[in-house]
């Protein structure tokens, strides 16, 4: 009756037993709102788990790919970045169209104290240059992916031609981390379940009345990136009906990362997805951890509708050729989000800086945008991170296609 009780737990429909977490946090947070703060407990031991373990999956699993690489193989991980930054750019130029259709003006509030954002892009592109070359320690510990991907690829490189038994130890390396990961997501539905209930009994249901309009532009502008651009850019990959690996991506990795607000912690989920779907170990166990960092349409919308609020707000009408700019500037000083809950949100004054916004002002949008994040940082992690396993599992789709097609048509030439 145990060995049952632990099958189900461990593979049994995850979705349907997150589905019943989610309903369980709501009821307990709205019938015993203080029983429901300290079951939060049970969300944070979650999210920690899946933090701690997401950096030691990525580097295990990139060097194993890598160094089991065979010479010549494609691993399609250029098509997948290409998606990455047209996506982003594309969500952040519809951000700026919803902007202008439904101007936002903002009540500021007190600045959140504290702040330290980015100075400049050029402190973005330093920072990004130093993590590559960060301590492989330093790394890990501070789930530093651009660092543990340099050194998982660098190490992997020439482990490529080290002896078959070293290349047969990482494969059981990263089934033994794999299997460790597995263990970890089978405990969604009680994270799940902690997190809900303590934060809707923590903030309450009309915590963001006055910031509907706000939400509403953000919101929206994220449903067009996932359910219109998105399945467009798949379509144009995979010629095929792309609204079924749409759907199955939001609902088995966004609702996950809606709840734990961070793309970081939702790696092992995405990956574990991506086994699932058929993806290639060689594609998703690079491309999943790089999409965390680079892949940042829902960051790019947030920046950018925000930073337009704000403009507003002080009297600006910048005309569309400025909001152009815009756009690339939001795509760009999104790749430099961080993968944690509110990374997003210091680089506001980066943009702001465009329309000579004094920094008081940015740092008080910033505090609206802490104000207003229970829910607009759940939906910018639940579409970055679902965005990550749509497009490679549609770049992986792709490349399947093409190599059944040359199989059919070589032997005939």
């Amino acid at each position: 009756m145990s060995n049952s009780l632990s099958s189900k737990l461990l593979n049994g429909n995850l979705v349907l037993r997150i589905a019943i977490g989610l309903v369980l946090g709501i009821l307990l947070a709205f019938f015993n709102p203080e029983y429901a703060k300290d079951v939060g407990v049970l969300g944070q031991f979650f999210v920690r788990s899946l933090r701690a373990i997401a950096p030691i999956l990525v580097f295990i699993l990139v060097l194993s790919a890598i160094a089991n690489k065979e010479v010549g193989s494609n691993s399609a991980l250029k098509p997948v970045v290409v998606l990455y930054l047209l996506g982003t750019f594309l969500a952040a130029l519809t951000a700026v169209i919803l902007s202008f259709l439904f101007p936002t003006q903002l009540e500021l509030v007190a600045s959140p104290g504290n702040i330290a954002p980015p100075q400049g892009i050029g402190e973005i592109l330093k920072t990004l240059v130093f993590n590559v070359v960060d301590n492989p320690f330093n790394a890990l510990t501070s789930a530093n992916f651009i660092g543990i991907l340099a050194w998982a690829i660098g190490l992997g490189i020439p482990l490529r031609h080290a002896a078959q038994s070293t290349k047969t130890f990482l494969l059981d390396l990263s089934e033994a981390v794999s299997f460790v990961v597995k263990v970890v997501i089978s405990l969604a539905p009680i994270g799940i379940f902690g997190l809900v209930a303590d934060t809707i009994a923590t903030n309450g249901p009309d915590a963001f009345l006055g910031y509907i309009h706000l939400l509403a532009v953000l919101l929206s502008a994220m449903a067009v990136v996932a359910f219109v651009l998105n399945p467009a850019l798949v379509y144009w990959k995979i010629r095929r009906n792309p609204y079924p690996l749409v759907f199955t991506c939001l609902r088995e990795s966004g609702i996950t990362a809606f709840f734990t607000r961070s793309s970081a912690a939702n790696i092992p989920v995405n990956m574990g997805l991506a086994e699932r779907l058929g993806v290639r170990e060689s594609i998703y166990s690079v491309s999943i951890p790089l999409g965390a960092t680079i892949n940042m349409a829902g960051a790019a919308i947030t920046v950018t509708v925000l930073t337009l609020a704000a403009a507003y707000t002080q009297g600006l009408n910048p005309d569309f050729s400025t909001a152009l700019l815009l756009s690339l500037v939001a795509a760009i000083c999104a790749c430099g989000a961080s993968g944690v809950a509110g990374g997003s949100l210091l680089l506001i004054p980066l943009a702001c800086s465009l329309f000579d916004i004094p920094a008081d002002i940015s740092a008080q949008v910033i505090g609206v945008g802490f104000i207003i994040g229970v829910i607009q940082d759940s939906a910018e992690t639940a579409l970055n991170s679902s965005t990550d396993v749509l497009f490679t599992t549609a770049v992986s789709i792709a490349e399947d296609n093409k190599e059944q097609a040359d199989y059919v048509v070589e032997p005939s030439a």
